[in-house]
């Protein structure tokens, strides 16, 4: 009997790219993998990663059976056994300690799972702990600070309107190997070359030479966690030569006066030795931006992962308002998401703003960003006796053992933990602590819509993918064990009907959004169940939804079926002042937060520059660190190697292929040396991910090359005092052979 060859579609869940694929199904196995060349957002484009899929389905690593751990090993349970022993150990820590004694800690792959970023919320409501943490305050959350403050909305990141623009100036980002970040552009590769024929062009600012400096027209190396005073520089040109043209955007736009007051003392001159990039370049990238009229500047981790991040991020739209670029055709603009943006909801045009530090964690006394404390805090929360520490921990797709600094103070935080429960794919390196894993869904199981990387996408658009291949009998979805361990800690219990839950939830909702069409938009909601609902209620009530009949063309998730490559829904066009979401009304320059940060910026101008420091870098076929137990990805050269210039090679003795210890100050790691002119004199670089060398894993491929652990030499108390997030970049290092 012959099999049959079935087609389908599928949004690739590996990378912000979020690439359209067409996948070959005979007998429920995927048997080929290929670009769908009529997605309307990727349109064929595919990278190494997206052939991954077939092996992370298929990996005899990945849990597919409830784990409890008995006598110190894992035993397989049923759903049942796992959620009864949910709720026979965490009601009473939370009775005990109150709902701060549980934290919760979000990885990155959640950002790929819909179930579980629409039901998290309902979550952390039924938790009610102040103790949540995530990947985000290790990469972004200065990010979202300084839009936060200047255009009122957490996620209204402007991205660089690739496809209109003539001039791009991309400092500490690889969008050749992330294909965006926080800025959703499938094949910049392709788009930097047509940028390039049309008469544009690029210009990186890194430490590296990365493999987005190969194809621009120039690149400047930077002194690592420096680029605060390259910005100042070239902003205190845009008014020190009268180059700031506000346009239309000067009638929305408040603080312009101070904005010019605050910078005068950061003059091109005054910040070249501290930068490393000379005052003239400065002054002529200035102009450049000035009087190009579709330009933008991109600023990503390297901008971010530093003590000045949310300045770094603060100036870089600025930059792009002083010289007449944001939210202009070509330049720096706001993707119009389909679902869940907060800044379509409400009123257009103004609301209450964002605010930090409504409270402080518990032992270093760290602010509240976006309702969350830094995950650098995370150890000492667990570790530190006293009132109100953490008794308890819900992982989610999240491997901070790895992710974030000083993991070895985090492993044995999370040992002295009373209870832990992770949701996960793999026994690794965090989740090997956990009492009970509940293992989610692989990406073909689930279905998928891209609730996060449309708010970032360079092109508006909505795709939808259906499951590909059946889940296992009984297993639940990832919303609905959301639901029922929120029910656990509710102390309605494990039996509880979640399925009634979930709809006096969603009328709660409804009825505040809706008003006296509640009812009417329940009864068209009826026939979906859990995030599908959830989606349908955001699609239809969205900016281009048929707002539940009152607008017949508009979009809903059955039309979103019916189209398996997505549907275009346009360039990005212009959104102020409807976008903004501040109490003013207005984008606001200067925000008193920021100006008082600047003392600090002068107080450090003069500090001495470290002879030797380190970066991380990002690699195409690793982005996360499961990725390294795929055998797909994982095979070729060894890629946790150190990049050294030869300069600092010879100055230190070190060897191509050979061994050296890192260290800084008592911390220390042995790396593999690969000498490389790409970078930076005086700066190492080491990819983040790596150590899959801890007992208790269960990732055979990532074991085979465990590679080093590079977060293992950083100081978890290091952070951006602002937004909290952890310095990686430019950590001052001495190196030496083995």
């Amino acid at each position: 009997m012959t099999s049959t060859v079935t087609l389908a579609h599928r949004i690739c869940p590996f990378c912000e790219a979020c690439c359209g694929l067409e996948l070959d199904l005979e007998a429920q196995q995927v048997v080929r993998i290929r670009a769908d060349p009529h997605d309307v957002f990727s349109a064929g484009f595919l990278c190494p990663k997206a052939i991954g899929l077939k092996d992370l389905h298929a990996d005899p690593d990945r849990l597919r059976t409830p784990l409890i751990k008995r006598d110190g090993q894992f035993v397989e349970a049923s759903w049942d056994e796992a959620y009864a022993e949910i709720e026979r150990r965490l009601p009473p820590l939370i009775a005990a300690g109150g709902p701060n004694a549980v934290a919760t800690v979000l990885g990155n792959p959640t950002s790929h799972k819909m179930g579980l970023l629409l039901y998290f919320p309902r979550l952390a409501r039924a938790l009610g702990t102040r103790n949540m943490f995530s990947a985000s305050s290790v990469d972004q959350v200065p990010k979202m600070l300084s839009v936060g403050l200047m255009f009122g909305s957490w996620l209204s990141v402007p991205v660089p309107d690739i496809e209109r623009a003539q001039f791009l100036l991309i400092l500490g980002a690889n969008p050749m190997v992330s294909n965006g970040s926080l800025w959703t552009v499938p094949d910049f590769r392709g788009k930097a070359k047509a940028l390039r024929a049309r008469g544009g062009k690029i210009v990186v600012v890194d430490p590296r030479r990365t493999e987005t400096a190969a194809v621009a027209d120039a690149h400047h190396f930077i002194r690592p966690g420096a680029d605060v005073y390259f910005l100042l520089g070239i902003a205190h040109t845009l008014f020190d030569e009268q180059l700031v043209e506000l346009g239309r955007l000067a009638e929305h736009t408040a603080g312009l006066a101070e904005l010019d007051a605050a910078l005068r003392s950061f003059s091109p001159e005054s910040m070249a030795a501290r930068c490393g990039i000379d005052a003239a370049t400065m002054r002529e990238l200035a102009r450049t931006l000035a009087q190009t009229r579709h330009a933008a500047v991109y600023g990503r981790i390297g901008t971010c992962t530093q003590q000045f991040g949310t300045l770094c991020s603060w100036l870089i739209d600025v930059i792009n308002v002083l010289t007449g670029h944001l939210d202009e055709e070509g330049g720096s603009m706001f993707p119009k998401a389909a679902a869940f943006a907060a800044n379509t909801r409400g009123a257009p045009g103004s609301g209450r703003g964002i605010s930090s530090g409504r409270y402080r964690s518990r032992v270093s006394g760290v602010p509240e960003v976006a309702g969350e404390i830094p995950l650098t805090c995370l150890a000492e929360e667990i570790d530190t006796p006293g009132p109100g520490q953490i008794k308890a921990l819900i992982a989610i797709a999240g491997n901070p053992v790895l992710s974030a600094p000083n993991g070895a103070r985090l492993a044995a935080a999370l040992d002295q933990l009373d209870f832990m429960v992770s949701l996960d794919i793999y026994v690794n390196e965090t989740s090997r602590h956990a009492d009970v894993i509940l293992p989610g869904l692989s990406p073909l199981e689930e279905a998928h819509y891209d609730v996060t990387f449309t708010q970032f996408s360079h092109r508006n658009h909505a795709r939808y993918s259906a499951p590909v291949l059946a889940r296992a009998a009984g297993q639940p979805e990832e919303w609905e064990s959301m639901l029922r361990i929120g029910a656990i800690a509710k102390g309605l219990g494990a039996q509880a009907d979640i399925g009634a839950l979930d709809d006096a939830t969603l009328e709660e909702d409804v009825k505040k959004i809706a008003g006296p069409a509640a009812a009417h938009v329940l009864a068209a909601l009826q026939p979906l169940r859990g995030a599908e609902r959830l989606l349908e209620l955001g699609l239809r009530s969205g900016p281009y939804g048929d707002q539940f009949g009152a607008k017949p063309a508009g979009l809903t998730l059955d039309k979103l079926k019916a189209a398996p490559s997505g549907i275009d829904l346009g360039p990005m066009g212009p959104r102020i002042p409807e976008v903004l979401r501040t109490a003013s009304g207005k984008i606001e320059l200067a925000p008193q937060m920021l100006l008082d940060d600047l003392a600090r910026v002068t107080a450090d101008l003069q500090a001495p520059v470290p002879e030797l420091v380190i970066i991380g870098r990002r690699q195409l076929r690793s982005n996360n660190s499961w990725m390294h137990n795929l055998p797909v990805l994982a095979k070729g050269t060894y890629r946790c190697t150190a990049l050294v210039h030869p300069f600092d090679a010879s100055r230190f003795g070190l060897a191509d292929g050979g061994a050296a210890r890192i260290n800084n100050g008592a911390r220390q790691i042995e790396v593999q040396v690969e000498i490389s002119d790409e970078m930076m004199p005086g700066v190492v670089s080491l990819p983040h991910g790596w150590g899959h060398n801890l007992p208790g894993t269960q990732m055979n491929v990532a074991a085979e090359r465990p590679g080093v652990n590079l977060n293992a030499l950083l100081d978890e108390n290091l952070r951006d005092p602002l937004s909290g997030n952890a310095v990686l970049s430019g950590i001052p290092i001495t190196m030496a052979p083995l």
